[in-house]
């Protein structure tokens, strides 16, 4: 199995890492990676989930020629 090394480690984040280690009942490498994949999970879930919606938007007929200018509304909303 690979190994990992981090170094220079903020104090504070090491503290946290190892009171929920602490609390899950795991070591500190076995915490790392479960926060790990779950992290990378969520990261691919909204990539996914990005994906979905501007597939979806291109499928939806929006006639934009009656919105606003954004700089119009953006100059409007400085000169309040």
């Amino acid at each position: 199995m690979p190994i990992l090394q981090v170094r220079d480690v903020p104090e504070d984040l090491y503290e946290t890492l190892s009171r929920v280690a602490r609390e899950d009942n795991r070591s500190i490498s076995q915490e790392t990676i479960v926060l790990l994949r779950t992290a990378l999970n969520l990261k691919q879930e909204r990539v996914l989930r990005r994906k979905v919606v501007m597939e979806n938007m291109e499928e939806v007929d929006i006639d934009s020629s009656d919105w606003p200018d954004p700089v119009d509304l953006i100059r409007e909303d400085r000169d309040r």
